[in-house]
């Protein structure tokens, strides 16, 4: 995998400096039976090219801020142009004066059909429907996006969060998986947008900002000032948890972080994170026996 991203890298970097990406899609269609069928091969190769080759906002960014990302869709069955499917998404975000990149976006759609012919076109317009398979790769794009931004700037994600809405809008008409409005416990497309630009879920962004500038991007210089912060910006999720405990979002951020967590508060300078523990077992127990590695 790191070998095919370094491979894109390039590719990328021949072709133009203003693209916002650097990702690599990987079409695995194992559970056919038929993984070696050449429109799996096609739909592979034109999916990196969209992904990476289309202008997805008006910046420019160097070849080396571009966003590492990956979009590993799994097919499960096809039936001529129809396919069902999902597609696990990442993204990471460098670390200030490091090598390290730190885990983002990790979200697996699983409500992904789409219909796609061999060598059809593929073209994002941002107010119009143009197929599912467009719209629902655009979304995450646009996720991916907003996402990083927020890392950077205090909801700095909003014009691409904004756009993710206007796909989810015009999308929904069509009544595929994922676009309809959030109904109970729903963990789609739909309900991912709606929570992350709800004000109810407002510490989800502050705490992507806070954790990132202000604790991950200090490591280099002072490891330890660095982890408290990191601690500082976690807890803030309290507040989020007693409004609506074991919500979606909250899930989303520790799909990404909880390793990267546990693996920074396992080792190192100490710091003071009784409180830390505490808060980290009641907003997201699923993950209570990674934190159980954590020492204090």
């Amino acid at each position: 995998m790191r070998r095919f991203i370094l491979l894109v890298a390039i590719f990328t970097s021949i072709y133009g400096s203003s693209q916002e990406l650097n990702c690599a899609v990987v079409v695995n269609a194992q559970q056919t039976g038929n993984e070696n069928v050449q429109v799996f091969k096609t739909l592979e190769k034109q999916l990196n090219e969209f992904v990476n080759n289309t202008r997805w906002t008006n910046k420019t960014f160097k070849t080396q801020e571009r966003i590492e990302c990956s979009m590993v869709i799994t097919i499960q069955d096809y039936q001529t142009d129809t396919f069902q499917a999902s597609v696990q998404v990442q993204s990471a975000r460098p670390i200030h004066n490091s090598s390290y990149a730190s885990s983002v976006y990790n979200f697996n759609d699983k409500d992904f059909n789409f219909k796609y012919l061999e060598y059809q076109n593929l073209n994002f317009s941002a107010n119009q429907f143009e197929s599912n398979l467009i719209s629902v790769i655009a979304f995450h794009v646009y996720m991916i996006l907003g996402m990083d931004a927020d890392t950077f700037e205090l909801n700095g994600g909003d014009a691409y969060y904004k756009q993710a809405r206007d796909i989810v809008n015009y999308s929904q008409q069509t009544n595929s998986k994922g676009w309809a409005p959030p109904s109970g416990g729903d963990q789609t497309r739909n309900v991912l947008i709606t929570n992350v630009l709800s004000p109810t879920f407002k510490e989800f962004r502050s705490v992507l900002f806070a954790y990132h500038l202000q604790g991950m991007d200090l490591m280099a210089g002072n490891v330890k000032e660095g982890k408290t912060a990191v601690a500082n910006a976690l807890t803030q999720l309290e507040s989020l948890h007693k409004r609506r405990p074991n919500s979606f979002l909250v899930r989303v951020f520790f799909d990404a972080k909880a390793d990267e967590i546990t693996d920074l508060f396992s080792g190192g300078p100490a710091v003071k994170i009784d409180n830390l523990v505490s808060t980290l077992n009641r907003v997201a127990p699923m993950y209570s026996r990674k934190w159980r590695n954590i020492k204090f």
